[in-house]
């Protein structure tokens, strides 16, 4: 399985809006320089996971980004989904048509590995992840840094 970077860029960002969104909303500029990730780029993924009713947004001053419901209700298989992400490791796409339009050996191996990337995915949720203590370190360091580069602008 590949995971391509809209997958990856989706989940970090909707896991730091998932740390920073209890003080209000959150601007993509923040997430963007938090996590090192170009501002049109998470412009055109929001737009997609403000579709999928995962996000919601603030306008004018003070505006920004929220979670559209509780951490604990978005998977991490429904960031991935909601940016067009397949999850799939077979090369037919489940088609059955891996090899010469016919089933390849190893068709139902990667289908068994399809499940269970799947479930995995699907048992772990944003508000499980904000719980990790190794998540929370990492995000304590990047807010030092940003506020850092705040207090030099």
């Amino acid at each position: 399985m590949k995971l391509t970077t809209k997958g990856r860029y989706a989940v970090t960002a909707m896991l730091d809006l998932a740390l920073h969104d209890s003080g209000g909303p959150v601007t993509i500029a923040e997430i963007s320089q938090r996590q090192d990730i170009s501002l049109t780029y998470l412009e055109q993924l929001f737009s997609k996971l403000r579709r999928h009713d995962l996000v919601e947004s603030a306008r004018g001053p003070g505006g920004g980004y929220r979670l559209a419901m509780d951490a604990d209700d978005i998977t991490i298989a429904k960031v991935i989904y909601s940016v067009d992400e397949p999850i799939d490791v077979t090369r037919c796409g489940g088609k059955q048509n891996c090899q010469g339009d016919e089933r390849c050996l190893t068709h139902d191996l990667w289908m068994e590995l399809n499940l269970h990337v799947s479930e995995f995915l699907n048992g772990i949720t944003l508000g499980d992840l904000v719980q990790r203590n190794n998540v929370k370190q990492v995000s304590e360091r990047q807010d030092v840094a940003f506020m850092q580069f705040h207090k030099t602008q």
